[in-house]
């Protein structure tokens, strides 16, 4: 008989709630198709339940038809994609998170008092290529603390971090204070800009990784904030870790010789995916579950405001959005 530590929070943090919801919302207001440049987050099964409801997916806004409606996915787009689409007269719905819209102000606000800024994140991930694109002369990329030693700037430069909202919290810390070595004067953001949700996640994991033999990670490959949980899992006491987008990727072999299993989610994963996992856990012997709460997600965002005004118009109800881990 084994047992399961069922971290919370997990699972669907406030943004990802809203821009799936954008989406659900505006397929059955406007009709099929609602194109969306993008996952809309990053979870395979969530991108393939909303395609089979009409959304099409595309990478980029040439492939969405002139005048069309386009939904900006959580993760943000830079001023340039919304140059195109207003160029091509697309009817955009922003399901951009709030908390990636707060960063990119912090890199307008930055910018304007000519510092230069420093984004610590991961190239080519969506959210980063949006952020950076807000002032794509002033801003450079650093993705490890060893790459903080590589920034080059000119002498006298006020430099300014910032952050990917999804990252290791430790890991970005850690390259802060490399930079600080070099920079003596570096100015921080006015607010931490690593997502609540990503944090809450992070601390729970932490919490049961050191209990744990094996902790699985449900979420998808391209999700940062599910691969950082693995990440926390192992250096913070778990034996082993391992992601999966599904149960059906658990390995018996994982869990030969553990007593202990740990279970968590990335902030994209919807809860029927979870239960799905602990399922499996039960038929492998592991029927015991014990939930670990590290913190208390009380976060809600509104839907786009354009999309609420639709929806009254219509004489929809307006939903109010719950969190749904």
């Amino acid at each position: 008989m084994g047992r399961v530590l069922l971290a919370a929070p997990r699972g669907y943090c406030a943004g990802v709630d809203r821009a799936v919801e954008t989406v659900e919302r505006a397929l059955e207001l406007y009709r099929p198709p609602i194109y969306v440049r993008r996952q809309i987050v990053h979870n395979k099964h969530v991108v393939d339940r909303l395609a089979g409801l009409g959304a099409v997916f595309v990478s980029e806004l040439d492939e969405v038809p002139p005048g069309a409606r386009v939904v900006f996915s959580a993760h943000g787009v830079s001023p340039a994609v919304r140059a195109q689409a207003e160029a091509r007269d697309l009817r955009v719905i922003d399901a951009t998170c709030p908390l990636v819209t707060k960063v990119h102000r912090e890199v307008g606000k930055f910018a304007a008092r000519g510092y230069s800024i420093v984004l610590i994140g991961h190239r080519g991930h969506e959210e980063v290529e949006g952020t950076a694109g807000e002032a794509p002369g002033a801003i450079q990329v650093v993705d490890s603390p060893d790459a903080a030693d590589a920034v080059a700037l000119p002498e006298g430069a006020r430099v300014a971090w910032l952050s990917q909202t999804t990252l290791s919290v430790d890991e970005t810390m850690a390259t802060v204070a490399r930079l600080r070595r070099r920079f003596a004067q570096l100015t921080d953001p006015p607010s931490d800009d690593i997502c609540y949700a990503t944090q809450n996640r992070q601390g729970a994991v932490k919490q049961i990784a050191r209990r744990s033999d094996v902790v699985i990670v449900v979420g998808s490959a391209n999700s940062s904030n599910s691969v950082r949980l693995v990440e926390v899992a192992l250096q913070h006491g778990a034996k082993a870790a391992h992601r999966v987008d599904s149960a059906a990727e658990i390995e018996p072999a994982w869990l030969a010789g553990a007593e202990t299993v740990g279970l968590t989610s990335g902030a994209s994963v919807p809860e029927v995916l979870v239960g799905q996992v602990l399922g499996r856990l039960a038929a492998l012997g592991f029927d015991e579950r014990e939930e670990v709460a590290a913190a208390s997600d009380a976060l809600a965002f509104a839907l786009p405001r354009d999309l609420r005004k639709d929806l009254e118009a219509a004489g929809r109800p307006v939903p109010q959005l719950p969190h749904r881990a």
